[in-house]
């Protein structure tokens, strides 16, 4: 990983608050079709402020976190404080040989090193165990969002959807799920501001960009004087099982 690539993606804990305030959830027929059926003990490897983590917690699963920065964490606990959350990377995971069903990464497979990643998932999960990747996307075929992503970049490397995940694993399948999600004004800025790009932007591309999204908000005729705004998605999911 390069320097700047390592840098942007261990950014985040500087707006751990903003990450939890802004950023959605995922669906839960995303969540149906990338956990197996007789899941029991579940890896959310990258897990950030835990919001796969509650998810997943709250279907009754045994769940552990795995994330690099301690400030995402803390939030996570703060919120999920009987769930393991233990600081660790995906190219070195703190668990033991063979000891999950699943391993979810959401929203992060694209900052792992999978030349190091693909062996250590497969070393925790359990013969025939499920690797499962997600990524929520903006769906910028309505105006408002087209704008949003002009000012600040379209949403998510299309690459993503087509993942390749070598052996040992098999049987790589994807899907994508559209829907929406209902946030405040505030909780759009906080979506933006917490994007690792503009985290570590100077402080003067930082305050432009947020500037814009608050003039977009307080002038496109879709959102002004709304206070509850509809963002849909497209949400993009691979998975692949562990050959036995």
């Amino acid at each position: 990983m390069t320097r700047s690539r390592q840098e942007r993606s261990l950014s985040f804990g500087a707006e751990a608050a903003a990450y939890e305030r802004g950023r959605p959830s995922y669906p839960p027929e995303a969540i149906d079709w990338l956990l197996p059926a007789d899941a029991r003990d579940v890896l959310d490897l990258g897990a950030g402020t835990g919001k796969l983590t509650t998810r997943l917690v709250e279907r009754g699963l045994d769940v552990v976190a795995v994330d690099p920065i301690p400030e995402m964490l803390d939030v996570l606990r703060s919120s999920l404080p009987d769930t393991p959350a233990l600081l660790g990377t995906a190219e070195e995971i703190p668990l033991a040989d063979n000891s999950v069903d699943a391993v979810l990464v959401a929203q992060a497979w694209h900052w792992f090193e999978p030349s190091r990643a693909i062996p250590e998932v497969a070393r925790v999960l359990r013969p025939g165990g499920r690797l499962g990747l997600v990524w929520n996307t903006r769906d910028e075929r309505l105006g408002w969002v087209r704008e949003l992503g002009r000012i600040i970049g379209s949403d998510g490397d299309p690459a993503r959807g087509r993942a390749t995940l070598p052996e040992p694993f098999t049987g790589i399948e994807r899907h994508q799920v559209e829907w929406t999600n209902y946030l405040t004004p505030q909780a759009l800025i906080d979506l933006v501001a917490s994007r690792s790009y503009c985290i570590t932007s100077p402080t003067e591309v930082r305050t432009k960009t947020l500037d814009q999204v608050r003039e977009l908000l307080a002038t496109h005729p879709a959102l002004a004087n709304n206070n509850g705004l509809a963002l849909p998605y497209v949400t993009v999911c691979v998975r692949a099982t562990l050959s036995t």
